[in-house]
């Protein structure tokens, strides 16, 4: 255990993982738990909260867990109310869920279309929505918003709506970090790239009917470190950006990709 954010609270949104394994929000719980914070896991799926419940109490951490749709504003207001009920403050606010969105401009259904941006990037907003007056109150707080490489370059399939639904994330993190930054308050976002997470190997072989080891072979040969990232990558960036660390750093958007986007592949 360290104490990097030893005494803050963290709200940490899509803590649970869709699959065996470990995805970009859980092990950012669990990290978050590591380093001192107290943590409540939010999941529209209370079983996989639990679960990264089980592991940062087996490690010796506080962590509750809360169940909600954070795309609705109901679910994401009882949030906030029982993170202050229960911890009497909010220092980290911690954006994980997503939902990826396959297909070009055509092909996508305005169904999808309307789905991908609620979840993705309506959900942000309203998480923001509710918990920032408190951080005013606090005058300190740290927003992290996990974003992708999609919103600022083409991958290699087509993901309109996932694409557009990031740059939202970008640009809601933009506007946050400007106008609370006179209050304490910091809001950054992260940009995975080629990521090797439950989620992403859903994600292609939902996308792909080939092999899916090869296709994650193929990428790793784009990278210029030759490897996929994998959630904890995302973890630690997060960790840096919520912590006194980073205390002159807002308004960013922190590439996590092994290089990619710094080539001409994507």
């Amino acid at each position: 255990m360290g104490d990097r954010v030893k005494g803050k609270v963290a709200i940490v949104t899509g803590a649970g993982v869709i699959a065996p394994g470990m995805g970009n929000g859980k092990a950012s719980a669990i990290l978050y738990a590591r380093e001192g914070a107290r943590v409540m896991a939010v999941d529209c799926n209370l079983e996989a909260a639990e679960e990264t419940k089980h592991l940062i109490d087996e490690e010796g951490g506080d962590c509750v867990v809360f169940r909600a749709d954070v795309s609705k504003s109901s679910d994401c207001r009882s949030m906030v109310e029982k993170c202050i009920q229960t911890f009497g403050r909010i220092d980290i606010l911690h954006n994980n869920v997503g939902i990826p969105g396959i297909g070009d401009l055509i092909e996508t259904s305005e169904e999808t279309w309307d789905r991908v941006i609620n979840v993705n990037l309506k959900s942000m907003f309203l998480t923001c929505k509710y918990v920032l007056p408190y951080m005013e109150k606090q005058e300190s707080g740290s927003i992290i918003n996990i974003s992708s490489i999609n919103s600022i370059r083409r991958t290699q399939f087509p993901t309109t709506a996932y694409a557009v639904s990031k740059a939202g994330v970008n640009a809601l993190t933009r506007e946050i970090a400007i106008q609370y930054a006179p209050k304490g308050i910091r809001a950054n976002a992260i940009l995975p790239g080629y990521m090797h997470t439950a989620m992403m190997v859903a994600a292609v072989t939902d996308a792909h009917a080939g092999d899916v080891d090869e296709i994650f072979r193929k990428r790793s040969a784009m990278i210029p470190i030759r490897k996929l990232g994998d959630a904890w990558d995302t973890a630690y960036a997060a960790l840096f950006l919520a912590s006194d660390e980073a205390k002159y750093i807002s308004g960013t958007a922190l590439v996590v990709d092994g290089g990619l986007t710094a080539t001409t592949k994507a």
